[in-house]
């Protein structure tokens, strides 16, 4: 189908992957090991049960690739705010055992909060997609011995070695100032503050489509009695761009194919139930791949984030692999299906109702590196 009028046809997967620079893997090796390292600990200490916990305060390290270290500072402490944020909104959704509204209520809450913050303040990616997550599966885990502070405790602290590790570059380009140049790698990416973000039309056009495709899919979970709701929802999110970009049924569809591509790279993983220790090693070269990614060709970037999200989630809630895969299966058809519904009516919103132009960019992307 032909791109969204104003909109040049986006750079291929092919291309943006031959642009691979030093400095793209040096980011991506940074977020796997905010991924790999909190887990190992925990694995050390026999509480694999507290994976999740450590996993969501690890993504914050996918934020603030390739930006100056004063933009990185702004942009990677308001990601590990909202991740933090996120899973503590979850756990004490599951310590007072609250009812399936105030869970909904919550939700759109957050998916308001995350793109309101991430567009005014630049952050890369912008949409909620791992505050979703972060929140929705911290609600599903129990919490009824108590342990709710040690849980949050365990996210700060990954959030916070996450956000350590993205920054650690700004240390070593002091220590060898006199050098940085020949050592190290120019960052190029800019992400200006957009104050007035929270009046941009296009902003919340796209709170409401994330909004209502969430909460429709949830509900469409849950009236089908299909297992947690929670990747149903997580499926319409990720299928949904982010604002000022062009809503275009291609990129829909890449999304979608990403997000159920992933599916069945997390069924060849998990189908043969490999110990603790291989699981680690998927969960860091997936964060690995998304990073590299997840600012070029998001669709392809969550052929990476899915398998992701569902080993952490099998790691602190180990479910039988035909139920968990199916529910799984059926939950992204019901969210996609969603998720492009709401591109779909917010395009033919747009085509009726004056904003301003869509832009090849957000806030932080490059045009040739717009997902």
């Amino acid at each position: 189908m032909a791109e969204a009028q104003g909109g040049p046809r986006p750079v291929g997967l092919v291309a943006r992957l031959r642009s691979l620079r030093a400095l793209d893997l040096e980011v991506a090796l940074r977020a796997a090991l905010a991924a790999v390292v909190p887990l190992t600990v925990l694995v050390a200490l026999g509480r694999v049960d507290l994976a999740a916990y450590a996993a969501f305060g690890g993504m914050t390290a996918i934020f603030g690739r390739s930006e100056p270290y004063r933009t990185r500072l702004r942009t990677v402490t308001a990601a590990g705010a909202v991740q933090l944020g996120s899973i503590g909104a979850g756990i004490l959704l599951s310590v007072v055992h609250a009812p399936v509204a105030v869970e909904a209520l919550v939700l759109a809450v957050v998916i308001t909060l995350v793109i309101l913050v991430y567009n005014t303040l630049g952050v890369t990616p912008s949409g909620p997609l791992f505050a979703v997550f972060a929140v929705l599966v911290c609600a599903a885990q129990p919490v009824d011995d108590g342990s709710g502070w040690l849980r949050w405790g365990v996210a700060a602290a990954a959030t916070a070695f996450a956000w350590l590790l993205a920054m650690s570059g700004w240390l070593l380009r002091r220590v060898v100032a006199t050098r940085e140049r020949a050592l190290f790698k120019a960052l190029p990416r800019q992400a200006p503050v957009r104050p007035r973000a929270s009046t941009d039309p296009r902003v919340w056009l796209n709170v409401v489509q994330n909004v209502v495709a969430a909460l429709a899919a949830g509900g469409v979970a849950i009236a089908f009695g299909i297992g947690h709701p929670y990747w149903a929802v997580v499926s319409a999110v990720a299928v949904i761009p982010p604002a000022r970009a062009a809503h275009t049924v291609q990129r829909a569809w890449h999304r979608v194919v990403g997000t159920a591509i992933g599916v069945g790279a997390a069924a060849l993983v998990l189908w043969p139930e490999p110990p603790i220790a291989v699981l680690i090693v998927v969960i860091a070269v997936c964060q690995f791949g998304a990073e590299i990614l997840v600012g070029r060709h998001y669709g392809a970037a969550l052929v990476f984030v899915t398998p992701l999200a569902l080993t952490v989630a099998h790691l602190a809630s180990p479910t039988p692999l035909p139920v968990l895969l199916g529910d799984r299966l059926v939950e992204t058809v019901v969210g996609a299906a969603l998720g492009v519904a709401a591109v779909l009516l917010a395009r033919r919103f747009v085509e009726h109702v004056p904003m301003p132009p869509p832009t090849m960019a957000t806030p932080s992307i490059r045009p040739e590196e717009q997902p």
